[in-house]
């Protein structure tokens, strides 16, 4: 009788056991496929991050190549550290460059202000299978925003100086003595003009 008994329990805790090795596998899966969409929605990030950095980074150019265009008329610089200028538009094109790179793909590209670029990107690839419905065909997406923002300043020379005598630029903890005669090599370069860095 005792050992009928043990028997049955046996058999009794086998169907548990299915269930809970089942239940296990399930979870299994499940943490698998957020593994998946969380890879996907962080390669989504960078995509956005890169193509957003890269089209401040051109508008930074066109900024630093303007001041250097307009370096002997002091009285335009502050409007282009400022970015209120004509003849520089959206440019987005880095922006696309850099968003196929990390496997992406630009589906929103607008300015931020006068000196901000926001980015919206979404995955070539998708989730990819898994328990979960749909995801086979959900691809991610992710915004970003970078910002330029000026790192120089400067006081206008009076009347009495002359024309031919530069501002002071002092870019943050460096100051440029400008020569108007002088190599464009010892200009300051766009980086030292402008920072480009992706917004809070």
């Amino acid at each position: 009788m005792r050992r009928s008994h043990r028997y049955g329990d046996a058999g009794q805790a086998f169907p548990i056991y299915i269930t809970v090795v089942g239940g296990l596998l399930f979870l299994a899966f499940a943490y698998f496929a957020v593994g998946q969409a969380a890879a996907n929605r962080n390669g989504a990030q960078t995509a956005a991050d890169a193509a957003a950095l890269a089209a401040a980074q051109d508008t930074r150019e066109a900024l630093a190549d303007r001041w250097v265009q307009d370096l002997l008329d002091p009285a335009k610089w502050q409007a282009i550290f400022d970015g209120n200028i004509d003849g520089i538009g959206l440019t987005c094109g880095r922006a696309y460059e850099l968003a196929a790179q990390n496997d992406a793909s630009v589906v929103g590209c607008g300015l931020e202000g006068l000196l901000g670029y926001k980015i919206e990107v979404q995955t070539n690839r998708t989730v990819g299978d898994s328990i979960v419905p749909g995801t086979e065909n959900r691809r991610s997406h992710a915004t970003a925003t970078a910002v330029i923002e000026p790192r120089c300043t400067f006081q206008l020379p009076s009347e009495e100086a002359g024309k031919d005598v530069l501002p002071l630029l002092t870019c943050e903890d460096e100051e440029w003595e400008l020569d108007p005669k002088g190599p464009v090599e010892l200009l300051p370069e766009p980086e030292d003009l402008f920072e480009v860095h992706l917004a809070d």
